[in-house]
């Protein structure tokens, strides 16, 4: 049975199917959808024409933009068409044309999304993936299924990430970046192949890392991809600066106890204009 909150505004244009439960002060435009599986917080806002479908909860304070579809069915060919899910955190800004999926019934049957995030237009999420808080995608930014992005990482226009991918926390990922392997936190991923171009100190400063940290920060990066035998670096890495710096703390564990389906994104030297 359909429960709606008294404070609640909708449009008489709007479609809310029998089932849904819409919070207080919650706001749906004329022509958007509200699914009957579909549970809506406490002053979310539905533009015009916005969707919300499949079994999907938004948070407190999300908003919802034209054109957007959130909680669509999984576009994979070996979904069941069994319920799947869809959860999404606090403060949430969909814009025009995002597309969030739900989890499939092959790889764990939800899609989770934290809080604070800001999706910009046509960006895509697709099924099972997780995103952590203070997410920024900007605008046609692809994420294939499966990927998992910690928090206050920045993902550029037209970056595509590679379904089973992990994004380290606060990494910046370039525009048109295409990222097929893991990628450490606090990295710098430029160009298409993706490779690594350095650290994101200026995103360190934003969060108010210390020079210090910063730092030390670098010397077990240099530490780390002095040559291809990362996991062995790591380890001297760990031994060496182990317990001074959450933020390398946090870049060891990233690459040496991971759980991965893909290899790590490295640095490399950017093609020279012209070469093949």
């Amino acid at each position: 049975m359909t429960r709606i909150a008294s404070s609640a505004r909708i449009d008489p244009k709007a479609v809310v199917e029998d089932g849904a439960v819409i919070g207080e002060n919650a706001i749906i435009g004329p022509l958007s959808y509200v699914g009957a599986d579909v549970v809506l917080g406490d002053g979310v806002q539905l533009m015009h024409h916005a969707t919300v479908e499949g079994a999907t909860r938004l948070g407190p304070g999300c908003q919802v933009f034209p054109m957007a579809v959130i909680g669509g069915a999984p576009q994979s060919v070996r979904h069941d068409a069994s319920q799947t899910r869809l959860e999404v955190g606090r403060n949430c800004i969909f814009r025009e044309g995002v597309t969030i999926n739900t989890g499939s019934s092959h790889g764990g049957g939800i899609t989770v999304v934290g809080d604070d995030n800001l999706f910009l237009a046509n960006s895509h999420v697709g099924h099972d993936c997780r995103i952590g808080n203070g997410v920024i995608l900007s605008n046609n930014v692809m994420i294939g299924g499966h990927v998992v992005v910690h928090d206050k990482v920045i993902l550029s226009g037209g970056a595509a990430i590679h379904q089973f991918v992990q994004i380290g926390r606060q990494a910046f990922v370039g525009g048109l970046a295409g990222v097929v392997n893991d990628v450490i936190p606090y990295a710098m991923i430029v160009d298409n192949p993706a490779m690594m171009g350095g650290l994101n100190v200026v995103g360190m400063q934003r969060a108010g890392i210390e020079r210090e940290e910063i730092h030390l920060v670098r010397k077990a990066y240099k530490t780390i991809f002095s040559s291809g035998l990362i996991l062995e670096n790591a380890e001297l890495a760990r031994a060496e600066f182990g317990g001074k710096s959450h933020a390398v703390d946090e870049m060891l564990r990233f690459i040496l106890e991971r759980e991965a389906e893909r290899s790590l994104t490295t640095p490399g030297s950017r093609r020279r204009k012209g070469a093949a």
